[in-house]
């Protein structure tokens, strides 16, 4: 297998969004747990096939949600204007298969992501991606692995900008990024990007709670 760098340099992803509005790729926690499901039960039935390889039923995904370990797995997610996600990436970690020469680690990582119907040709897929390889980065994993149908343009594409190798077979598709060990820079940007869309978070609930607040009061309605 081919080792492809994480975003050489002067090849990093960088997607071109419909609008001039930036992408922030905030860390979740248990207490967001409610508003991924909610994500993901808005997914229609062939977005749930792409996300999840098979079509799951909704009391499939809440078993799904409720099994998420934050204390292990890192997931990711992007929230419009109105404070809903609209992107989430879930980067689980596994120890490194046994009969495998994949890795020099203990472990590996599989990234899974889905964006809204309406909230795509922004680029977010793009930025979850590069935020969850660039934390396998700066927490000693040098393997980032998705699995995917490979009528899944979506993720094909976002995997091969990232240079990853692409192994096709029986309709599915598996494919593998190598990663550098960390450095200054790494560790930097991942806080960096983290402390702005942690602001970000915050000024967006802020507002959905004023708003919320506001259409409690006698003669004003929320219509958000």
């Amino acid at each position: 297998m081919k080792n492809a760098d994480i975003f050489p340099e002067g090849k990093e992803p960088s997607p071109k969004p419909a609008t001039n509005k930036s992408v922030f790729v905030k860390e979740l926690s248990a207490r967001d747990r409610h508003r991924i499901l909610k994500h993901f039960l808005a997914l229609k039935k062939s977005d749930r096939l792409l996300r999840f390889g098979t079509y799951l039923s909704d009391e499939l995904i809440a078993k799904y949600v409720d099994g998420i370990d934050f204390s292990r797995d890192t997931v990711f997610g992007v929230v419009s204007s109105h404070f809903r996600l609209v992107g989430v990436g879930h980067l689980a970690f596994a120890p490194r298969p046994a009969d495998e020469d994949i890795s020099d680690k203990d472990k590996i990582a599989e990234f899974g992501v889905s964006v809204s119907d309406n909230a795509r040709g922004k680029g977010i897929g793009a930025k979850l991606f590069e935020r969850g390889a660039i934390h396998c980065r700066n927490v000693d994993v040098d393997t980032l692995f998705m699995h995917c149908l490979a009528s899944n343009q979506t993720m094909i594409h976002i995997a091969k900008k990232a240079g990853m190798e692409i192994l096709r077979e029986y309709g599915e598709a598996d494919a593998y990024l190598k990663i550098l060990p960390a450095d200054a820079v790494s560790v930097l940007k991942e806080a960096v990007q983290e402390q702005v869309a942690s602001i970000d978070y915050n000024i967006k609930a802020n507002t959905r709670a004023a708003v919320k607040w506001l259409g409690s009061l006698p003669g004003i309605k929320d219509d958000s």
